[in-house]
């Protein structure tokens, strides 16, 4: 179960991954286009870059924000040897919502849609852990 409780962390570190070639790649497009100068990228100034430019950065840096919370209960979850099919099961409905998440943060960015699923995602997050919490107060 050890192994399997790390495959949506590796779904996770891919998304990060991919989230964050899409970023360069958008960002440089904007340079290159004039929309954003080069020196911008010096504060991370992105006044006047278009939303998918925003929107990417945005969501890469969310990338480091509830996700590792996710992580560090996968890190716990495995010193604790607590690892069983309902971690994986709720780890990989976390990492489905956070590329759902991502793919309308970057994609169309429905406000709506985007909070709804985070918040469905935050739930996942706080089940893991009040599990983990019970798990470790009462064994």
């Amino acid at each position: 179960m050890e192994k399997l409780i790390l495959l949506p962390v590796f779904v996770q570190v891919l998304l990060t991954s991919v989230v964050m070639v899409l970023m360069g790649r958008r960002r440089i497009r904007a340079a290159k286009n004039k929309e954003i100068s080069v020196a911008a990228f010096k504060t991370m100034n992105l006044t006047g870059a278009n939303e998918q430019v925003i929107a990417t950065s945005r969501n890469f840096d969310n990338q480091f924000q509830m996700p590792m919370l996710y992580l560090f209960s996968v890190l716990f979850t495995l010193q604790l040897g607590l690892a069983d099919i309902a971690y994986v099961a709720l780890g990989a409905a976390y990492v489905l919502l956070r590329v759902l998440h991502t793919a309308v943060h970057i994609g169309s960015n429905t406000v709506r849609l985007r909070f709804n699923v985070f918040l469905l995602s935050c739930a996942v997050l706080w089940a893991i852990w009040l599990r983990l919490l019970w798990q470790v107060l009462v064994g």
